[in-house]
């Protein structure tokens, strides 16, 4: 039987799920237009959710590699070089199901990349007729690095070349975390790990200036509240006035994910 999890990311078969189909929606719209884009939110609030259904309704039109920083570790961000061979890696492994060549998905993995330049060289090559769209969950995890900086800036550079038709690379780029990673430079600056030039603005320039606006409401709204209720309801067999249920959670958790499944 289906449950309310509060523990993780949530699995349709396994649990009980909001729609938020009209959601997805709007965020594909994003990624259809190229946009390269910030899910900044606080913990328990969907995001890693959020990223596995969009992945399920982009990866018929586009190759998915969705990939996680969660468990890169403190030693893949060493050097530019251990860097580049786990991410490489990371993106090989998130197409092993894809239905793409076995040879297209080897291929992304290149030992002779040894630095961000020719990792940047490689994604063009990787990105060359394909509609790729990378979504890295857990981005935060490197804020106090200096190599995920400059990464960062390679991403950019590309996207703004791609723009002036000089450049292959990403279609769409979507990090999600809960610090903001468009001030990550300032919390370089912060623990003694950037130092930046005297023309450079310390604040501001931030090598993530490309995003656009994410205005996108994560919080679950009445309506989408009683969607996960009316499952429940099916489930069980149980006779509930969804509608009324559904106004006292929102009322209660102002549509906060993690609470709304735990009330």
């Amino acid at each position: 039987m289906r449950k309310f999890n509060i523990a993780g990311a949530c699995e349709p078969s396994e649990d009980f799920m909001v729609d938020i189909s009209g959601k997805l929606k709007e965020i594909a719209e994003l990624v259809s237009s190229r946009q390269y884009f910030v899910i900044n939110l606080p913990r328990q609030y969907g995001k890693t959710t959020t990223l596995y259904c969009l992945e399920q309704i982009l990866k018929d039109e586009y190759i998915v590699a969705s990939i996680s920083f969660e468990g890169l570790g403190n030693k893949g961000f060493e050097t530019e070089e251990k860097f580049c061979l786990r991410f490489m890696e990371f993106v090989r492994n998130s197409l092993l199901l894809a239905n793409i060549s076995d040879e297209y998905k080897e291929a992304w993995v290149n030992k002779d990349v040894s630095d961000l330049t020719e990792l940047g060289y490689h994604i063009t090559k990787m990105c060359k007729d394909q509609k790729i769209v990378l979504m890295i969950d857990e981005v935060d995890k490197t804020r106090n690095n200096r190599v995920f900086l400059d990464f960062l800036s390679i991403l950019r550079s590309k996207y703004l070349a791609r723009k002036n038709g000089k450049d292959y690379t990403f279609h769409s780029v979507i990090l999600a975390g809960v610090y903001d990673i468009r001030n990550i430079k300032l919390k370089l600056i912060q623990v003694g790990l950037y130092s930046p030039i005297t023309t450079e603005d310390k604040l501001y320039n931030s090598p993530w200036n490309i995003t656009a606006k994410f205005n996108i409401d994560m919080s679950f709204n009445p309506k989408e509240i009683e969607s996960m209720l009316k499952e429940y309801e099916n489930d069980t067999h149980l006779h509930i006035d969804t509608g009324l249920i559904s106004q006292e959670i929102y009322k209660y958790t102002s549509g906060y994910p993690f609470l709304v499944s735990n009330i």
